[in-house]
Formats: structure tokens, C-alpha cells, sequence
């Protein structure tokens, strides 16, 4: 067992992200009978559907699971109540101040982990008591940080300044990505791309299939002014860069995004006006497969991969 297994009390170092749109319970529950860690995705969820999902993730799982909640979101006092009242051992926070809950949480032996994308708000999670850390590089789909810092760049460098563990996210998608990962300094590895191309990712089909269409180049990092955002280029992102050519105010910007562009492009399916969140890794995934499938075949590749590497000591 490493640092990430004995503090969620799973098989694998191995977690889902909680992404919005397309980690429902379903996804969650399977993740984590497949000896993973399934996060539900609380962003997308008004206060009752999250009791829902938690509640269907209870029976459908005797294993750990957790639930992925932005700081950002309006009714995070529900939503940490239903963690609470329901005994969620795992929360994961992101998109601001982990001062904020962190200790709230672990007075009901909730175990916090505070997702990063810098040294700096690494530091600053374990200096507010969180129990680990996820460093995530901008090749990552979704919201992501603004220093455009590369997953294998990120992970060495947040390693070396803290002491609690720390899970890699962004560009990850194989049992490789997951040995190179580890083999830099994390104890385990988060993945969402993978993931939301799984049977059980709540998202609208036409999206998933458009992550496996998707190949090199396909994605781009946009919306800094407001949250920097990774998407799949579409007829939406077209009219983002066309505004940009004319060196638009934030108001501009936030006029044009309106609102529940990620719902219609990941949840309905609509694939020219929708946000089509996704990771550049999405041009190395071919296929729509059970989340268990995706979690043994990563495991099983990892196991491969680590027993070729050891050939290396003949050189």
C-alpha cells in the first residue's frame, strides 16, 4: 500500500475525477468496485440531486467514495451539509481558498484533498491542513490554472516542496502515463478524459463520441479573463477566437459564454454552440468502455510497462 491507498483505504492509486456533466454515481460507484476511488461531481448538481447521487452511490458501493466540489459554488453550504450528514469519507475541493472547509470537514473525519495547478497554492493547501494535494497541468480538460505548467513539470516541482501526498492529474489516460507519473514523484494519479468516455459517464453520447473523434491539436486553453478552460475546438470556440481579434473587454467575454454552455455541449449533446470540456489526451482515446475495463486495463499496462523499465539495468 502506498500514501494514497492507506489514506482512501483502495486497491489502486488510481481516481476518477469529479467532473462536471459526466461523474454521476454511476461512474463513481464502478470506479470504486473496480479498486479505484470514484468521485461524484458535485458542480453540476443542485443540493438535491447531490443527496440523490450520494445516496444511490451508497448502494451501489460498499467501497470509498468522494465527492469533488468547487469552492466557486453557490450552494456549497448544502453540499458540504449532505457531506456531513452522510458521511462522505472523501471530499476533494478546488477553484479557491481551502482554508475555507478544510478543517469544518476533518472535524467530522472527513478526509480533504484540494486540487492545484502551482507550487504556490500547493504549499498553501497543506499549510490550511488539507490531507494531500492534486497538481494538475494545463494539458488537463475543464477549468485549469493559468500558469499553463505541464503535468511532468508540475509534479516534480510541487514534490519537492511538500510533505504531504500528491496525486497527478492532467494528461493521464494510461497505465504508462500512470508509471511516468508516479515515477516523478506522485502516489497516485487522478483521471477525467478516460474516464468521461467510460459507459457509465453521465455525459450525452454525441459528446462522448467526439472525445474519441478528437485527435492531436483538437483542444485549446481559452477564457483566461474569466476561467481558463480546456475545450474541444467547435463552431462555439470558433466564434471565442473571433471575438478575440478584436481585443474584447471581460464583459464581452462573459456575454458571449452566457450561461450552461458546459450542460449543452456535455450533457445535451450539442456539439457546434456547446462547451465541449476535454483534455489534449482525448487524442490518444479510441474507444467508449466500462469504467472497470478502463481501471484493470491501467493497471494492467502500468504493471507491464514497470517490469520492462527494470530490463533497463543491463545497459
Amino acid at each position: 500500500m502506498n500514501k494514497i491507498t492507506q489514506l482512501f483505504n483502495v486497491k489502486y492509486p488510481l481516481i476518477q475525477g469529479g467532473m462536471i456533466w459526466n461523474s454521476g454515481w454511476k461512474l463513481a460507484s464502478a470506479v470504486s468496485n473496480a479498486g479505484g476511488l470514484g468521485l461524484i461531481g458535485a458542480a453540476s448538481m443542485y443540493p438535491d440531486v447531490l443527496v440523490e447521487h450520494v445516496e444511490k452511490c451508497k448502494k451501489a458501493t460498499d467501497k470509498p467514495f468522494g465527492v469533488n466540489i468547487p469552492m466557486l459554488y453557490p450552494n456549497i453550504e448544502e453540499h458540504m451539509k449532505t457531506v456531513v450528514d452522510y458521511k462522505v469519507p472523501i471530499v476533494f475541493t478546488s477553484a479557491g481558498n481551502p482554508k475555507l472547509w478544510t478543517q469544518e470537514l476533518k472535524k467530522h473525519d472527513v478526509k480533504v484533498v484540494h486540487v492545484v495547478s502551482s507550487v504556490k497554492f500547493a504549499l498553501k493547501a497543506e499549510e490550511a491542513g488539507v490531507d494531500a494535494v492534486v497538481a494538475e497541468g494545463f494539458e488537463a480538460g475543464g477549468h485549469n490554472g493559468r500558469e499553463e505548467t505541464t503535468t511532468f513539470t508540475l509534479i516534480p516541482m510541487v514534490k519537492e516542496k511538500i510533505k504531504i501526498p500528491l496525486v497527478a492529474a492532467g494528461g493521464i489516460a494510461t497505465g504508462r502515463g500512470m508509471l511516468a507519473a508516479m515515477t516523478l514523484g506522485a502516489d497516485a494519479v487522478q483521471v477525467g478524459s478516460r474516464f468521461a468516455a467510460s459507459k457509465e459517464s453521465s455525459a450525452n453520447q454525441l459528446y462522448k463520441q467526439a472525445i474519441v473523434d478528437a485527435q492531436e491539436g483538437d483542444t485549446v486553453l481559452t477564457l483566461k479573463e474569466l476561467a481558463p478552460v480546456r475545450l474541444i475546438k467547435n463552431k462555439f470556440y470558433q466564434q471565442v477566437a473571433e471575438l478575440y481579434q478584436s481585443t474584447p473587454s471581460k464583459e464581452q467575454l462573459v456575454q458571449l459564454l452566457g450561461r450552461a454552455r458546459a450542460k449543452r455541449g456535455m450533457f445535451e449533446g450539442d456539439l457546434d454552440e456547446g462547451e465541449l470540456e476535454i483534455g489534449q489526451i482525448s487524442g490518444l482515446i479510441n474507444d467508449i468502455k466500462p469504467a472497470a475495463q478502463i481501471v484493470s486495463d491501467m493497471i494492467l499496462e502500468y504493471t507491464q510497462a514497470r517490469k520492462e523499465l527494470l530490463t533497463f539495468d543491463n545497459w
